[in-house]
């Protein structure tokens, strides 16, 4: 199965060998605290309609969120990925996704906890760069209202 968006590279799903779904499936129902305040956000197209996938396989990784849409992933980071050897994982994976034309966001799982609305306004505005979306109806500025006017 192939799935297009726009140009964006064509992304098929027979990339991902078997025992990576299966390390998908276990991180999934193995959830941090962290990773589950982003997907109650995120899932059910909650965020302005853009889909993401949890825990989703891209050739030899395994992408925390991912709006194919946007080809935007969103990594959320514990304190183990501040040692040396893993920043140096991480800094490697991250060029190969962005050779391949995915956007990396990366934030600390302690930094979600206490900046919340900083967080979902980087997140909106990188998908709204990468795939614009229109602000739906609740969020757009309200007519002033006419004192001369008749209300009906």
């Amino acid at each position: 199965m192939r799935l297009r968006t726009g140009l964006r590279p064509t992304y098929c799903a027979w990339m991902s060998p078997p025992k990576l779904t299966r390390a998908a499936r276990m991180l999934r129902r193995k959830d941090s605290w962290a990773e589950k305040l982003m997907w109650s956000w995120l899932r059910d197209r909650r965020f302005s309609s853009y889909k993401f996938r949890r825990q989703h396989q891209f050739g030899p990784h395994i992408l925390d969120f991912f709006c194919l849409e946007a080809w935007l992933d969103l990594e959320l980071d514990g304190f183990q990925h501040g040692m040396r050897e893993q920043c140096a994982k991480d800094a490697e994976r991250d060029g190969w996704l962005k050779a391949r034309g995915i956007q990396v966001l990366r934030f600390w799982n302690s930094r979600l906890r206490r900046e919340k609305e900083a967080i979902r306004h980087k997140i909106w505005r990188t998908l709204q760069q990468r795939a614009l979306h229109p602000l739906p109806n609740y969020y757009r500025p309200v007519q002033p209202f006419d004192v001369g006017q008749k209300v009906s």
